[in-house]
């Protein structure tokens, strides 16, 4: 997945200024594609020079936000994209590395992390279900909502698996007699 593929899909959803689609990141793509304020703009000005994108209104007063949307050759691009192969990413997390060097060199210090990783997963996946409860509680979705619900029980899925392997390790650390140290011999 790229940033230029979120940004089109996102203008072809609706077409937006950077201030919006920042937004919009914010509170929906960005949930399993980030990017800053200034990766947008910047990739806006990428995909407009690349005739992908232009601006609705071609030159905007001043403090007049510059709305953009796709072009043909834009959709092309992402319906490319779409029907491109691509292998699953391999996870790499620092979480998983710091448990597993625990193992070597000792768990001081891991317990309050496995805790505080714990609590971010759960208000998390607190927002997703509010979001689904708020967006698709309704029956009979259009197909491009049931593809977007597809995607929010990806986000709720995978916040469930975390929560249930965190717990698991927690209860690993508190278990009776676990060991404190690293064995020196």
């Amino acid at each position: 997945m790229s940033l230029p593929h979120a940004i089109l899909t996102a203008l072809l959803e609706k077409p937006s200024s950077g201030l919006e689609l920042t937004r919009r990141f914010d509170r929906s793509i960005g949930f399993f594609w980030s990017a800053t304020h200034q990766q947008i703009y910047r990739e806006l000005g990428k995909l407009e020079q690349g005739g992908l994108i232009h601006a609705l209104a071609q030159s905007p007063s001043r403090g007049q936000r510059r709305e953009y949307e796709v072009l043909p050759a834009g959709r092309a691009e992402l319906t490319t994209w779409v029907a491109t192969s691509q292998d699953p990413k391999p996870i790499r997390d620092a979480l998983l590395l710091r448990l597993r060097a625990a193992a070597v060199v000792g768990r001081d210090g891991l317990e309050p992390e496995l805790e505080r990783h714990l609590a971010d997963h759960r208000r998390q996946l607190a927002e997703y279900t509010a979001i689904e409860e708020r967006d698709f509680a309704a029956g009979n979705p259009s197909g491009e909502d049931r593809l977007r619900h597809l995607v929010l029980r990806a986000g709720i899925g995978l916040e469930t698996f975390w929560i249930e392997w965190l717990t698991e390790a927690l209860a690993e650390f508190r278990r009776p007699g676990a060991v404190d140290e690293v064995d020196a011999g």
